[in-house]
Formats: C-alpha cells, structure tokens, sequence
C-alpha cells in the first residue's frame, strides 16, 4: 500500500512539475525532486529515468549528492519570486501584500545559502 501512495505521489509531482515548464510561476525542478524522492520510495525504474533525464538530471543528482542548486536555478527563483512579489503588491491590499515578500524572502535566503552545482 505504501508503494502505491509513493508512486501516485511520485506521478503528481511529475506532472505538476511538466506543467511548471509551461507555466511561469509553477517551479518545475522541485517537483521533479519530489517525484524523484518518491520514485526511489515505489519504483527505481521510474527515478532512473528521472535522474537520466537529459535536461533535469543533472539537477536531481547534484540535489540528492550535495544538496546544491546551480546558479542559474537560484537566479531563477530569484526571478520567479520577484514576479511573484510584484503580483502581491499589484492585487493585495496592505499588509496582505507583505505576505508574498516575506515568504519570498525566507525562500530565497535558504536558496542562497545551499551550495552551487
């Protein structure tokens, strides 16, 4: 059973992980080390496949070795968080709109302080 709530897991990761190459705000890489981390848990066939991908492999092994985000993934979420930031001011009212800015901080000082790929 617990298999079965790994791979389902595993698989809703994936796919929200695909939709975030689509979409601007949904992270991608960390869904995918999500899925990784249940696959490894329900199928290894699956996560050897993950962590063989051509674009997000790398990425998942430098994750699962040393913990390291590379510098174009922490400029990335630097990027994302700052719209996201943007978006808050735009549409919340005050102090609703520092709501996205501290958590965007918080996010991105954990980002900043893992080591580089």
């Amino acid at each position: 059973m617990r298999r079965h709530l790994y791979l389902w897991a595993g698989l809703l990761a994936l796919a929200l992980g695909t939709a975030g190459i689509a979409l601007p705000l949904l992270p991608t890489v960390p869904f995918m080390i999500l899925a990784a981390f249940c696959f490894a848990r329900s199928n290894p066939a699956l996560e050897s496949r993950l962590l063989n991908h051509p674009k997000f492999g790398a990425h998942l092994v430098a994750w699962q070795e040393k913990g390291a985000i590379s510098r174009h993934g922490k400029w990335s979420a630097t990027i994302a968080f700052g719209i996201s930031i943007a978006i808050g001011f735009a549409i919340l009212t005050f102090p609703w709109s520092l709501v996205p800015m501290g958590a965007a901080a918080l996010c991105l000082i954990w980002i900043w302080f893992k080591p580089e790929a």
